[in-house]
Protein backbone atom coordinates (compact mmCIF):
# COMPACT_ATOMS: atom_id res chain seq x y z
CA UNK A 1 0.00 0.00 0.00
CA UNK A 2 0.91 3.22 -0.91
CA UNK A 3 0.49 6.61 1.44
CA UNK A 4 1.30 9.86 0.12
CA UNK A 5 1.57 13.29 2.71
CA UNK A 6 2.75 16.82 1.27
CA UNK A 7 5.27 17.82 3.77
CA UNK A 8 7.18 20.96 4.18
CA UNK A 9 10.95 19.37 3.48
CA UNK A 10 12.23 15.80 3.07
CA UNK A 11 13.59 15.77 6.40
CA UNK A 12 12.32 12.36 7.55
CA UNK A 13 12.62 13.51 11.51
CA UNK A 14 11.98 17.04 11.34
CA UNK A 15 9.77 17.46 8.34
CA UNK A 16 6.01 18.16 9.39
CA UNK A 17 2.53 17.65 7.70
CA UNK A 18 1.52 20.76 5.80
CA UNK A 19 -1.80 22.20 3.64
CA UNK A 20 -1.79 21.22 0.30
CA UNK A 21 -1.04 24.37 -0.97
CA UNK A 22 1.90 24.25 1.61
CA UNK A 23 3.96 21.53 -0.09
CA UNK A 24 7.43 21.46 -0.73
CA UNK A 25 7.69 17.95 -0.65
CA UNK A 26 5.87 14.43 -0.93
CA UNK A 27 6.47 11.92 1.09
CA UNK A 28 5.81 8.42 -0.11
CA UNK A 29 5.31 5.65 2.26
CA UNK A 30 5.43 2.18 1.39
CA UNK A 31 3.41 0.50 3.79
CA UNK A 32 3.04 -3.30 4.05
CA UNK A 33 2.19 -5.90 7.05
CA UNK A 34 1.61 -2.99 9.79
CA UNK A 35 4.99 -1.37 9.52
CA UNK A 36 6.55 1.58 7.06
CA UNK A 37 8.90 -0.06 4.62
CA UNK A 38 10.60 3.04 2.73
CA UNK A 39 9.63 6.38 2.65
CA UNK A 40 10.48 8.66 -0.16
CA UNK A 41 10.47 11.66 -1.04
CA UNK A 42 9.20 13.96 -4.63
CA UNK A 43 9.40 17.65 -5.46
CA UNK A 44 5.68 16.99 -7.55
CA UNK A 45 3.07 14.76 -6.92
CA UNK A 46 3.06 13.93 -10.79
CA UNK A 47 6.91 12.55 -10.67
CA UNK A 48 5.07 9.56 -8.41
CA UNK A 49 4.61 6.39 -10.34
CA UNK A 50 3.67 4.24 -7.88
CA UNK A 51 0.07 3.86 -7.59
CA UNK A 52 -1.27 5.25 -4.60
CA UNK A 53 -3.78 4.36 -2.04
CA UNK A 54 -4.24 6.82 0.74
CA UNK A 55 -3.54 10.72 0.97
CA UNK A 56 -3.38 12.74 4.30
CA UNK A 57 -4.25 15.97 4.68
CA UNK A 58 -4.66 18.82 7.63
CA UNK A 59 -7.70 19.82 7.23
CA UNK A 60 -11.31 18.86 5.97
CA UNK A 61 -11.37 22.20 3.89
CA UNK A 62 -8.41 21.08 2.06
CA UNK A 63 -9.23 20.76 -1.86
CA UNK A 64 -9.12 17.45 -2.50
CA UNK A 65 -11.48 16.64 -5.37
CA UNK A 66 -8.36 15.30 -7.86
CA UNK A 67 -7.58 12.42 -5.34
CA UNK A 68 -11.09 11.66 -5.35
CA UNK A 69 -11.81 11.27 -9.03
CA UNK A 70 -8.50 9.28 -8.63
CA UNK A 71 -10.09 6.97 -6.52
CA UNK A 72 -7.52 7.63 -3.32
CA UNK A 73 -9.00 7.60 -0.18
CA UNK A 74 -8.66 10.93 1.68
CA UNK A 75 -7.77 10.60 5.48
CA UNK A 76 -7.67 13.88 7.68
CA UNK A 77 -5.11 14.09 10.74
CA UNK A 78 -6.32 17.25 12.38
CA UNK A 79 -3.12 17.10 14.55
CA UNK A 80 -0.57 14.77 13.67
CA UNK A 81 1.70 16.66 11.82
CA UNK A 82 5.11 14.26 11.97
CA UNK A 83 5.24 11.33 9.85
CA UNK A 84 5.89 9.00 12.98
CA UNK A 85 2.83 10.86 13.89
CA UNK A 86 0.85 10.10 11.21
CA UNK A 87 2.02 6.58 10.57
CA UNK A 88 1.38 5.80 14.23
CA UNK A 89 -2.02 7.07 14.19
CA UNK A 90 -3.02 5.71 10.82
CA UNK A 91 -1.92 1.91 12.12
CA UNK A 92 -4.75 2.57 15.29
CA UNK A 93 -7.26 4.19 13.35
CA UNK A 94 -7.21 7.48 14.62
CA UNK A 95 -7.48 9.29 11.62
CA UNK A 96 -10.76 10.27 10.29
CA UNK A 97 -11.94 10.36 7.03
CA UNK A 98 -12.83 13.20 4.58
CA UNK A 99 -16.10 15.28 6.05
CA UNK A 100 -17.75 16.27 2.75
Amino acid sequence: MFIVLPMDSDDTQEGRLVALNDVKQWALIEFDAGEVVEIRYFDTREAIEEPVDIVVVTSDNEYVWPFIEEQIIVLVAHTQRSIDDVMESFIFKELHELAY
